[in-house]
């Protein structure tokens, strides 16, 4: 796709102090493109640069190769519309008449709202759900009312290219979705170009066709959710720590919160372990492990297993099988390699049967014939003795016979984890 706006580095300051380094971004026709970072990274500024409601101390902004500095505001108005964080409004204007000022860009001086403009003003209102308050005074409506309108006024411009500063924040989950299916619908029925800040990284990773992640004035990523939504990259920006998860519905992703940032221990990089999991049993822990420093690999999984695409994400080497497949000897020996590599071998909650025991067969003998530190996952709600075992009690036995051997037994993976980090 072609560029519709590209800045070329710039940089901006209140003051002495630099808001935007040196930035530079293209951004093409047609796209959905989220703007994330913690607060203070120049979310807002880089927004008010791009649309030349500020200037920069250095660099440009061309929009379809046009200085946008040096467009007249009444004709930028017919290809960009703005919807500001702040909705807030002192004149007691009704809905109706702040919807209808959208049209002020393509009208003549003085003259008054056509028919043509009523029925696009009412196109703008049904569509963001606000022509019932049409005769409502903009100062008597809820937050939440009150941007949808103000998105109503932005889409009676007919922009080209829409900008939107944190559109989601007074607005319930419901209105949320609500507004951000809308842009995706403009985006992909009439090319609407959007560009929104956005705090909730999880609506960035199910809208977004492209992802900036800016900090401290930069942009430290900007590409495609997967690329820029790592595990590492919130870490690094965010300072939290996040487990990432396959979204089976949308096909994106989530984002969940753990914890503030921690420590990456330097010990902790020479230290490889192996996860024998599956099913999911091992995303959350994989997440963890990495973030922490460890080398970490795992298997036997199937082709398409939760766990084999978590470890996909990670870039985690993985032995892997065809799901439905015994296990062949390709997969059996990449599994003992990795398995002899490890410092630690950790044995998750899974069910066994008699396609996936082997896996636990190869780690008692890496206990029993080469002395491997194991540590086996029990949780409460799937003990061994009922659930885990559908091989006629050979997977039970394996397991007491490790347990017999040295290998230690945790109730939970935050136990496990607890017990890794004392080490």
């Amino acid at each position: 796709m072609d560029s519709l706006i590209i800045a070329s580095n710039l940089t901006f300051a209140y003051g002495s102090k630099n808001i935007l380094e040196d930035l530079s971004l293209e951004i093409s026709k047609g796209s959905f493109v989220s703007i994330i970072g913690p607060n203070g990274s120049g979310k807002s500024t880089l927004l008010k640069n791009i649309t030349a409601e500020i200037t920069p101390q250095k660099g440009a902004v061309l929009l379809d190769d046009q200085d946008i500095f040096k467009i007249k505001k009444k004709d930028l108005a017919k290809t960009i519309a703005v919807v500001p964080q702040d909705t807030g409004g002192d004149f007691a204007f009704s809905v109706m008449e702040t919807v209808l000022m959208g049209r002020m860009p393509h009208q003549k001086r003085f003259e008054g709202d056509s028919e043509k403009d009523v029925e696009i003003a009412q196109w703008a209102m049904e569509l963001t759900n606000v022509w019932h308050l049409k005769d409502r005074s903009v100062n008597e409506l809820s937050g939440g009312e009150r941007q949808r309108v103000i998105v109503a006024r932005a889409l009676t411009q007919e922009p080209k290219v829409l900008l939107l500063d944190e559109p989601t924040s007074h607005l319930d989950i419901q209105h949320q979705y609500e507004l951000l299916e809308l842009l995706d619908r403009l985006n992909k029925t009439k090319s609407l170009t959007v560009i929104a800040v956005l705090h909730d990284l999880n609506l960035a990773a199910q809208f977004s066709h492209k992802i900036i992640l800016l900090d401290k004035g930069r942009i430290v990523a900007y590409g495609s959710p997967v690329e820029v939504l790592t595990a590492q990259k919130i870490r690094d920006s965010y300072h939290i720590e996040v487990a990432i998860t396959t979204n089976e519905i949308t096909g994106r992703f989530n984002i969940i919160p753990l914890s503030k940032k921690k420590d990456r221990s330097e010990a902790a990089r020479d230290v490889r372990i192996h996860l024998l999991c599956g099913g999911g049993s091992g995303v959350y822990l994989m997440e963890q492990l990495v973030q922490a420093g460890y080398q970490v690999s795992c298997g036997v999984l199937n082709i398409g297993d939760s766990d084999w695409k978590k470890a996909k994400e990670l870039g985690i080497a993985v032995s892997e099988e065809a799901p439905f497949s015994p296990i062949s000897a390709e997969a059996f020996n990449m599994n003992e390699e990795l398995l002899n590599e490890a410092d630690l071998i950790i044995v998750l909650s899974v069910p066994f049967g008699y396609g996936n025991i082997v896996n636990l067969e190869q780690v008692s003998v890496a206990l029993h014939l080469k002395n491997k530190k194991v540590m086996i996952v029990e949780t409460e709600s799937e003990q061994w003795d009922y659930t885990g075992d559908f091989t006629g009690g050979k997977a039970d036995s394996l397991l007491a016979g490790m347990m017999q051997h040295g290998a230690e037994k945790f109730g939970s993976i935050r136990e496990l984890l607890g017990r890794i980090g004392g080490k």
